[in-house]
């Protein structure tokens, strides 16, 4: 097997990271151009630095009006759900770079746990979209060797919980070896799939292990949300010389989008503004964005305006986006789907009192879910997960 993977193997560059830390004092925010589904009516004023008063409650702010099949069959760009996104960007790099391959457990002519490589080993073969025994530590470590001959490799986990059973390889191998080795080897290695709570799916199913990852050392990190940056994370993810783990959240993956037909990469280390304001900052990612998202029209319907970021880079925070609107609202709430105790929450709170305490004019806060396993039954499952009524009351204490 090594040498077939030699066969088709070259020699890859080393790319350090980028430094992300060193732009606080720019006071301009950034827009990113994305494509979105989720727009909403903004914004409204008010008072920015002190206390806050509500202003005038803005009438019928509420989200656009579904758009007619016809329209939106006229608009640029092609229809897509989000997993197929992820293969779109996939079969895309698989295309362009003969060194990118799969590895994982039914990822061949089954196509994928959440079928994301439906049809690829029929265009590619079975060298290129490697089916694996149900041995998460043998086929992760079998991609970081691949990956250190010159290959490309994009590894699948059926389900993020069953990676902890490779936490060795992803830490000391994938994370290390670029450094331990003196920067003789490097390690482009993508490795994705879903996690977080689904519907039901029990304890060891609904596990979100981001801080778990986020902690090693030589890892980037990010969580798509969207169908737009799905692919356009994927294609990032592949191309970096670095090891990249890209989760996916289980119940975003029939998520619907238009998005361009022509060729788009995005930066694995910027944030995304989904909506600016100006009363308060509120940090989310992966699913917990579509939930912010519906607490902010009942905001806005009680007159506040908040600024809301998807950060999408969980390792480095795109502390640029960040402090810029820090400085701009003075107030943070952070929604997160991870664990309260050492959560992404946790990390992204220490990072803005470090470097922006003294543009906030009330503590940070930080909504995340119960430190418990995920029950099963669906009504207790939704009471471990941040809902958009706490959002909205989290605000409203914020903002008094």
């Amino acid at each position: 097997m090594a040498s077939m993977l030699q066969a088709i193997g070259v020699a890859s560059p080393s790319v350090a990271f980028s430094d992300q830390y060193n732009k606080f004092s720019v006071s301009s925010i950034r827009y990113f151009p994305v494509i979105r589904s989720d727009s909403w009516l903004i914004s409204v004023s008010g008072s920015v630095h002190g206390s806050f008063k509500p202003g005038k409650v803005i009438t019928k702010a509420t989200a656009s009006q579904a758009e007619s099949s016809a329209s939106v069959a006229s608009k640029p760009g092609h229809e897509l759900l989000l997993f197929e996104a992820l293969r779109e960007g996939l079969e895309e790099e698989m295309d362009r770079d003969p060194r990118v391959c799969v590895f994982g457990e039914d990822v061949g002519h089954y196509g994928g746990s959440y079928k994301v490589t439906k049809g690829l080993a029929e265009k590619y073969g079975d060298l290129r979209v490697l089916d694996t025994p149900i041995a998460e530590n043998s086929f992760t470590g079998m991609g970081v060797g691949a990956a250190m001959t010159g290959l490309r490799p994009v590894i699948e986990g059926m389900n993020m919980g069953f990676l902890l059973l490779a936490f060795n390889q992803i830490s000391d191998n994938c994370g290390m070896l670029h450094y331990t080795s003196g920067g003789q080897f490097t390690i482009p290695t993508v490795i994705r799939g879903p996690g977080g709570v689904g519907r039901q799916l029990g304890a060891e199913h609904s596990q979100r292990l981001e801080s778990y990852f986020q902690s090693i050392p030589g890892i980037q990190l990010v969580a798509c949300s969207t169908v737009y940056n799905a692919k356009g994370l994927m294609k990032a993810a592949i191309r970096s010389e670095n090891p990249v783990v890209l989760f996916e959240h289980v119940l975003l993956y029939n998520l619907k989008e238009r998005i361009p037909d022509e060729e788009y990469v995005l930066s694995l280390e910027e944030a995304e503004m989904v909506r600016p304001g100006e009363h308060i900052t509120i940090l989310t990612y992966s699913r917990m964005r579509y939930h912010v998202m519906q607490a902010a029209k009942t905001l806005v319907n009680k007159g506040y305006d908040p600024e809301v970021i998807d950060i999408r880079s969980l390792k480095p925070f795109d502390l640029y986006t960040i402090g810029n609107s820090v400085k701009k609202t003075h107030r943070v709430l952070i929604v997160e789907e991870c664990m309260r105790t050492g959560g992404i929450g946790a990390s992204l709170t220490a990072a803005i009192n470090e470097n922006f305490h003294d543009y906030l004019d009330a503590p940070i806060v930080c909504l995340s879910s119960q430190d418990v396993p995920t029950p099963y039954a669906g009504t207790l499952e939704e009471w471990t997960v941040v809902q958009p009524p706490q959002i909205v009351a989290a605000v409203e204490n914020l903002c008094q």
